[in-house]
C-alpha cells in the first residue's frame, strides 16, 4: 500500500453536503482518502481546489 498526495479541482455545489459528496467521489477516483481539505475557492470560475492524502493498494 502507498499513500499519495493529490489536488484535485471540484464544481462548487448548493449544499456543503453535496460539495462532501461530490469531493469524496473525485476522491476515490485516486484512491482511498485518508484526508483531505479545501485549500481555496475561486468564486468567478464556481470551482474549490482540494488537496488530499490518498492509499493506493499495490
Amino acid at each position: 500500500m502507498t499513500t499519495h498526495f493529490i489536488t484535485a479541482e471540484v464544481d462548487l455545489q448548493e449544499t456543503p453536503s453535496e460539495l462532501q459528496q461530490v469531493i469524496e467521489a473525485e476522491l476515490q477516483k485516486q484512491g482511498e482518502p485518508l484526508r483531505w481539505a479545501i485549500t481555496s475557492v475561486d468564486e468567478e470560475q464556481e470551482k474549490a481546489t482540494v488537496e488530499a492524502v490518498v492509499t493506493l493498494a499495490e
